[in-house]
């Protein structure tokens, strides 16, 4: 077990999304997983039911007693859902004194539609939580609100990756799968330049948790020594993987299989 990983987020009483997908992920990637729970969710993969938010305080001590015994290599955030949370996570790593990376899923709106981000929330998230981060990882609609712009085709990504540069983040890896076509086109976009994934669409219904996933991946890599590209891709073969071989289970959008595979050597390669 290498890379120590913080994850501040909310749990999914379906075990497909938030801090259950979190876990799971780091866990398959041999790095070790902290977490910080934001809010308790009734849900299944048919959507989110009810939302029990932890008290912003509460978090941020969860944080600190993580930070100041058994550290953190990296961090990553999903939902925050208010501006109150939102300042408790930053002034807690603001009082930390170290930075590890920070990975930034603005999870704003569930698989099912619902909201799990105040909308009065958005400001204090860019003006506070952004200049924290080592990467943004918004899907589409998360980088229309995020951009203030929409996005149609992958002009609209390309336009959209280098203004959410301009709030303040070092890197943004804009994930495509939302927008239409065989193909999925992720950007990674840096002060350096802008990388582009392209692979063919996995058709299933049982997609719940990629972001998640995703990020949680991308914060192993970071943990355990990797830059940013590396991680990426082989937090991307992971995913993909694990929506290959997802179990099928439940009525909706159904979960991942996290445990596809331990061997990240081979991920990294793929």
């Amino acid at each position: 077990m290498k890379g120590r990983v913080l994850v501040v987020a909310g749990s999914d009483s379906g075990g497909g999304a938030g801090i259950q997908a979190d876990i799971k992920t780091l866990t398959a990637l041999g790095a070790y997983a902290a977490t910080a729970v934001t809010a308790l969710t009734v849900q299944d993969t048919r959507g989110v039911r009810d939302v029990l938010p932890v008290p912003p305080a509460f978090v941020a001590a969860q944080m600190r007693a993580v930070l100041d015994d058994i550290g953190a290599d990296a961090m990553k955030t999903g939902m925050l859902a208010d501006a109150a949370t939102i300042d408790a996570v930053c002034d807690a790593l603001d009082a930390h004194g170290g930075r590890p990376a920070l990975v930034l899923d603005p999870v704003m709106v569930a698989k099912g539609g619902q909201a799990l981000l105040a909308p009065a929330a958005l400001a204090t998230l860019k003006r506070r939580l952004l200049p924290h981060a080592a990467v943004l990882t918004p899907n589409v609609p998360e980088a229309e609100v995020l951009s203030g712009s929409t996005i149609a085709d992958e002009a609209g990504l390309w336009r959209a990756a280098e203004a959410l540069l301009t709030l303040g983040v070092p890197a943004v890896l804009l994930k495509g799968g939302h927008l239409p076509g065989e193909s999925v086109v992720d950007l990674l976009a840096t002060e350096s330049g802008t990388a582009i994934f392209r692979a063919p669409r996995i058709v299933s219904r049982h997609t719940h948790g990629t972001g998640c996933t995703l990020a949680s991946a991308i914060a192993a890599g970071l943990a355990q020594g990797m830059t940013l590209r590396p991680s990426v891709e082989r937090a991307r073969a992971y995913v993909r993987a694990a929506i290959a071989a997802a179990p099928g289970y439940g009525a909706g959008h159904g979960p991942l299989n996290h445990a596809v595979t331990c061997d990240a050597g081979r991920l990294a390669a793929a």
